[in-house]
């Protein structure tokens, strides 16, 4: 079923992502870390839908997305950004396979991370972060999405690794079996969320398993 939604607002996150808050309709239910499909609602864009994450709570009056542009590429996220207010999208009904299953080690790169806003927010807002992680690569310290958010969320130990640029202070490389050696204790028994490019994906799953974590313990979206 498609729904059609009125841009509300759109303000900047990063300097390639930004925050969209739309209204909405009646009919829409969704869990924390669960997804839509979004098309333009433009002449020969209808057809052409890509998947973006909730990132507003399931009780809210409204839907918002964080959503990262990939300029170079001629597709939905390019032409997002030149929404204005009162324009149109149309979103199918949410799904997705990522959603709460308790607190544990979150994983993701770039806009990876989506997923994961609105399942932290939640779990902040009802002071139930405790033995969470956030374990965030990105390219460079300018592209990490809500970087002073999630340090600031009591409870959350957020890890962040940049992979391009060598003057940062953070962790340099990309999350892999080392990484992961280093910044977690105690894989089996404990809950895994990785979200990301599909090749990212795989290879975390991998070390994670290697390094003992159940696979019934990884959540992943459906398929990768």
């Amino acid at each position: 079923m498609s729904h059609k939604l009125t841009l509300k607002a759109l303000a900047p996150v990063t300097h390639d992502t930004n925050h969209y808050v739309f209204d909405r309709p009646e009919g829409i239910d969704f869990e924390p870390g669960q997804a839509a499909a979004l098309m333009l609602d433009r002449e020969g864009w209808r057809d052409e839908d890509r998947p973006f994450t909730f990132t507003s709570q399931p009780e809210d009056t409204i839907l918002e997305f964080v959503i990262k542009s990939y300029p170079d590429h001629d597709g939905v996220t390019k032409r997002l950004p030149d929404l204005t207010e009162g324009d149109h999208v149309l979103m199918t009904d949410p799904f997705g396979a990522i959603t709460d299953h308790g607190p544990g080690v979150f994983i993701a790169a770039g806009a990876g991370v989506t997923p994961f806003i609105s399942i932290l927010r939640r779990r902040s807002r009802d002071d139930a972060l405790s033995g969470s992680q956030l374990l965030y690569s990105n390219k460079t310290e300018a592209d990490i999405i809500l970087k002073e958010e999630w340090e600031r969320m009591d409870g959350l130990n957020p890890v962040f690794t940049v992979t391009d640029e060598e003057s940062s202070d953070f962790s340099q490389g990309r999350i892999d079996r080392k990484f992961l050696e280093e910044h977690v204790q105690d894989f089996e028994g404990k809950i895994f969320y990785i979200c990301g490019p599909e090749g990212f994906v795989d290879d975390v799953r991998d070390s994670l398993k290697g390094l003992g974590a159940e696979a019934d313990n990884i959540i992943t979206e459906e398929g990768w």
